[in-house]
This record gives structure tokens, C-alpha cells and sequence, in this order.
């Protein structure tokens, strides 16, 4: 034991203070431990402690009791969501895991060193008694966490064979916390790896996910896959492993694909964009065939191939049906670009379409991590920038008649008949728009129609044609604006 005074919120120190006026010992443990330690904001509050739920129970006002394993839910007064929450579990010994997940029965205990020695990792069996600033560390976590090691409690092929969903668990730990692996937790991870296969894919899938939502998630994959747990997550990467690509790549499609998601996780991109570079090229191991023409490999019909495919891969780890579908969209259509020069609007507006108004950017964003995946430095060269300028040109808002309050139809009702006259009208009040955005209201402009209505036919035409020249002109204006935000002309 050694005292230790750690920031703890006064809600837990509440909740843990209530188990100590009752006469029970009590104390925080796991993850809240370890990144108070760190000093990081834990996302959850954990207490245990030699009470039973039965008596855990009576000494708070809401609480919530649903599984087998004795954790009691405790509801606060808190508005902060890490804090809305703190869990009990009386400390507890375990009997055989015969499925390699959960343990065939659980057994309360009146030892704090019991519930220790079951934990997974030293830094996560780390006590803290916030009244008394007592550190119960009987497994060296601490010194662990000095050393950025993650370390398996006890016997690290006992703690794999029990639970076959902590070997995902450390990989994701280690990137998450910039920590490297033990070599024997790392021996025992290779050793037990196909137990994998016996955990239910969406296990697996919220291991993934929390991976990839990591800052070093191409770290974690890349220890993964070399300790033979990779390709119980994601098979399909491994069979990129060796696979040269053309001149324009620098690396495998393996690596290529965990550069390509690494930038992605650098720049804080959302999951959407991350799985999708994961997988954007997971099809071209595949499609890979030999040109003699062009003395290279070629990959024609890999993004049809790698869409198909991912779709398969994320239905097989239970992804949401819409995450799924966006990821399949934006591996798809992620061979979109085109020479700037050539490009025309029209096909930019059918890219928008094809993956959605509401995905474009994400689409733009995949392709910025498709460039620094084959090892170029530069993420946006001005063919890109171009291209980014052409579709904020295709998303905005057009200039035209369609911004007025009143419309052809208005102007009829006041007794104007369909022809030439109306058009002008409209360009006329544009212009005026234009110089002045305040005067767009209905009632404003019901009344300018009225007087230009009155006009002689060439002086309303006169107006009108001054009005269209005065919307090119401001279209030019906005694209001009747009293309240098690109810093492209």
C-alpha cells in the first residue's frame, strides 16, 4: 500500500463515502485508477467492494441491478454522462471459462486481493481508497504505467484461455495508450489467438471500432496481424500483405491501406472515413493482373471489387446498416478523380449524386488518404485542390431568379400575361436583390412589381438584360472566391 492523493469528483467520492459509513470497504478500481494515474479524465467510475448487491442496494436512492456478475448501477444527480453512473461490483473469484468469455460461475469474496489477482491487466488491478489516499497495487501496475507496458495479471495464458475477447482488448489498450506490449502477454496473445474465433462478432466489432477510433489504430492492426489475432477481425487485409502495387505506390496494399487510415485517425476524421480507408483498397489483391504494355501491375475494377467486399466485411462484424452503407458508397466511387482540366461540372454534379450531398466531403476526405497512403507527402496538390474547388462551385446555392420571394406565377396573379415581360421582371429584381439582400421580402417586392410593370417594353428590357449581366457577374465573383479558398485559379 502507499498514500496517494488523486482529483476525484465529489459525486464518487459520495457514492464510495455511503459503502464506508456502512460500515463496508470500499474502492475504486480498473480503468478510473489507471487514467487518474495518467492523469486523463476517466470516461467511467468503478467501485469495489466486500458488500453484496443486497446490500449495496438499500444505501442509495435509484440504482439498477441486471446481470449475473453483481454490478450495481447507482444513479447520480449529475448532468455529466461520465458521472450519471457508478458501478459497484462486490469483489468476486470465477470458476472455469468454458465458452473463453464469461466465467461458468462467480463467487463473492471478502478479499480485495481475490478481485485483484482476476483482472486482465496490472494497470487496470490498481485499488484506490479516495478517503483514506490509499494505492493498493499488488501487481506492479503502477510501475507499469511508468514504463508504458502492458502487462497481463498473473499468468498471461491463463488470463487469454479465460477470456479470448482480452487479447482485442490489449491491442486496443496499447494504442490507445501509446503503451507497447509485454513479451510474454505478447507470447500468450499468439499462443491463444484462435480463440477468437469462439467470441461473437459484435464483441469483436466494438473492440474494432474503439480501435479505430483510437489515435494510433494503424499500430494496433499492425501488432494484431503479427500476433495472428488480425485475421479473426478482418481476414481479408492480411491477403494484401506482399502485394506489390504500380510505381505510384511506395508500399503493399496492406500497408498502404493502414497509412491510408492512420492519416485519417491524425486529422480526427470520423469512423465513416477510417473504415473506409481501411478497406478502399481491400479488393485490389484480387483484380492485380500484369501489364506487358505498361511493364506494371494493374488493378482494373478493383473499387467495384473492394465495395463488394466491404460490404461483406462489415455485415460479418455487425456494422450498423447505415455506417455500412456509407462506407460501401464512399469505397465505390473513391476512383472519382479526373484531370482538372477536363472535368466538367455536370460529372462533378453526378459524383455529388452518386454518393450523396451529405457524403461528398467525405468522399474528399478518402482521397486525401488514399494520396498519403502510397507514401506522397503531399496531401492536397493542386489536381485535388481543383477538384475541391469544383465541388464547393457544384454544392452552392446558384444565383438566380429562384432566390426571389415572388415567382412567374406571382406576377401573373397581378395581371401580367405569360411572355418576355415577366422574365425581365424577375432580372430586374434580382439586380436589385443583389445590390440590396434586405429588400427580398414579399411584400417589398409585390411592390417594385407594380412599378416595373408600368415600364414601356424597352426600357423593362433595358432593366432586364442589366440584371442578367449583374448575376454573371456575381457568379464569377463567388467561383473566383471559392477556387482561391483551393488556392487554385
Amino acid at each position: 500500500m502507499r498514500l496517494m492523493k488523486l482529483e476525484v469528483p465529489q459525486i464518487v467520492h459520495d457514492v464510495h463515502a455511503r459503502l464506508r459509513e456502512a460500515g463496508f470497504e470500499a474502492y475504486l478500481v480498473g480503468g478510473c485508477v489507471r487514467d487518474l494515474l495518467l492523469g486523463r479524465i476517466p470516461k467511467d467510475w468503478d467501485i469495489t467492494t466486500n458488500a453484496t448487491p443486497e446490500q449495496i442496494q438499500p444505501l442509495y436512492d435509484e440504482t439498477f441491478y441486471e446481470n449475473a456478475y453483481g454490478t450495481v448501477g447507482v444513479v447520480t444527480e449529475s448532468d455529466d454522462l461520465k458521472l450519471k453512473v457508478v458501478e459497484i461490483t462486490p469483489y468476486r473469484t470465477e470458476g472455469k471459462y468454458s465458452n473463453a468469455r464469461h466465467p461458468d460461475e462467480v463467487a463473492w469474496s471478502t478479499n480485495l486481493s481475490d478481485d485483484l489477482k482476476r483482472r486482465d491487466f496490472t494497470i487496470n488491478a490498481i485499488a484506490y481508497d479516495p478517503v483514506s489516499e490509499t494505492i493498493v497495487d499488488e501487481h506492479g501496475g503502477k510501475e507499469d504505467l511508468e514504463r508504458k507496458t502492458l502487462v497481463a495479471v498473473g499468468n498471461p495464458e491463463d488470463r487469454f484461455a479465460e477470456d479470448a475477447l482480452r487479447m482485442l482488448r490489449a491491442v486496443r489498450l496499447a494504442a490507445e495508450l501509446d503503451f507497447a506490449l509485454d513479451g510474454a502477454t505478447a507470447a500468450g496473445i499468439a499462443l491463444h489467438a484462435g480463440k477468437l474465433a469462439d467470441i461473437s462478432r459484435e464483441r469483436v466489432r466494438d473492440e474494432f471500432i474503439r480501435t479505430l477510433e483510437s489515435d494510433r489504430p494503424m499500430q494496433a492492426l499492425y501488432v494484431a496481424q503479427k500476433l495472428g489475432i488480425l485475421k479473426h477481425i478482418i481476414p481479408e487485409l492480411e491477403e494484401g500483405i506482399g502485394c506489390e502495387q504500380n510505381q505510384a505506390h511506395s508500399f503493399d496494399v496492406f500497408e498502404h491501406l493502414l497509412r491510408a487510415m492512420q492519416h485519417a485517425a491524425d486529422e480526427k476524421w470520423p469512423l465513416v472515413v477510417r473504415l473506409s480507408a481501411l478497406l478502399h483498397d481491400v479488393g485490389k489483391p484480387a483484380t492485380r493482373k500484369w501489364s506487358d504494355e505498361k511493364k506494371d501491375w494493374t488493378f482494373h475494377g478493383h473499387d467495384v471489387v473492394s465495395a463488394r467486399m466491404a460490404r461483406t466485411i462489415l455485415a460479418d462484424l455487425r456494422i450498423s446498416k447505415d455506417l455500412a452503407q456509407k462506407v460501401e458508397s464512399l469505397v465505390r466511387w473513391h476512383m472519382f478523380f479526373s484531370d482538372p482540366d477536363t472535368i466538367t461540372l455536370s460529372a462533378v454534379r453526378r459524383v455529388i449524386t452518386r454518393v450523396g450531398t451529405e457524403n461528398i466531403q467525405d468522399l474528399l476526405k478518402l482521397r486525401v488518404c488514399d494520396r498519403i497512403g502510397t507514401g506522397r507527402p503531399k496531401a492536397h496538390p493542386f489536381r485535388l485542390r481543383k477538384y475541391m474547388s469544383m465541388v464547393d462551385e457544384a454544392m452552392r446555392d446558384p444565383i438566380s431568379v429562384s432566390m426571389l420571394k415572388v415567382n412567374g406565377e406571382d406576377i401573373q396573379k397581378m395581371g401580367e400575361k405569360p411572355g418576355r415581360r415577366i422574365g425581365w421582371v424577375l432580372h430586374a429584381l434580382l439586380e436589385e436583390v443583389l445590390e440590396d439582400p434586405t429588400k427580398n421580402t414579399a411584400e417589398a417586392l409585390t411592390e417594385r412589381v407594380q412599378v416595373l410593370l408600368s415600364l414601356p417594353d424597352k426600357e423593362l428590357q433595358d432593366l432586364g438584360e442589366a440584371g442578367k449581366d449583374r448575376k454573371e457577374e456575381e457568379e464569377k465573383g463567388v467561383v473566383a472566391e471559392l477556387r482561391k479558398k483551393h488556392h487554385v485559379r
